[in-house]
């Protein structure tokens, strides 16, 4: 059963806003140390655990909203709960790092093995968005499992090796506007293998 058709921006602002709203927390948060049950939270770690339920809403709303959600979405909001969970209760920071490198990184995977076995999981995602002929599928797939792994290795370097300041605008702007540039070029790259929409003749 197809999903309900919804406002582009109402789309955009749902998938977009928690990432933001998480960002403007971690910056009115950052200096602070909050005490909760006893225990000692830096900013940045508060400001995680408010962006798990921020999510959850978004996506519910969209479910509510559209009927469906992507299997992406699905898989990212787990991985969110349970390693913002991680994070609260071991009161580490770094398992919300490692997050972006594991979703990353197990995109890289998934798609890889679809690849071993001649197939593109990518297709099985979108196809129904992007009509695409098999190779094209299978060039874009072989891309995007390298692209994934590169961001998977990049989040490890930055989380490492640079402030909590730099990985949030990172995490927040920078691999997003990647993702976007990556897929736009990849579009028109592939145009040739593109399959028109042949039911427009009435």
């Amino acid at each position: 059963m197809s999903g309900k058709e919804i406002s582009p921006v109402v789309k955009q602002v749902l998938e977009l806003g928690p990432p933001l709203l998480f960002f403007v927390a971690y910056l009115y948060m950052r200096d602070e140390t909050y005490l909760i049950g006893g225990r000692e939270y830096s900013g940045f770690i508060v400001a995680a655990a408010a962006f798990v339920p921020i999510l959850l809403l978004s996506l519910a709303i969209l479910w509510r909203l559209t009927g469906k959600l992507s299997r992406m979405q699905v898989f990212t909001v787990v991985m969110v709960v349970v390693f913002g969970g991680l994070t609260v209760w071991f009161n580490d920071e770094r398992f919300f790092k490692m997050k972006t490198t594991l979703v990353y990184g197990l995109f890289a995977l998934i798609l890889g093995v679809g690849l071993l076995q001649g197939r593109s999981y990518l297709a099985w995602v979108m196809s129904e968005f992007l009509p695409m002929t098999h190779e094209g599928w299978m060039k874009l797939t072989w891309r995007l499992t390298l692209f994934f792994a590169a961001l998977a290795i990049g989040n490890e370097i930055v989380w490492r090796t640079m402030s909590t300041d730099a990985w949030v605008k990172i995490e927040t702007f920078g691999f997003p506007l990647l993702m976007f540039l990556f897929l736009w070029i990849q579009i028109l790259a592939l145009q040739r293998h593109m399959i028109e929409d042949e039911g427009g003749d009435a």
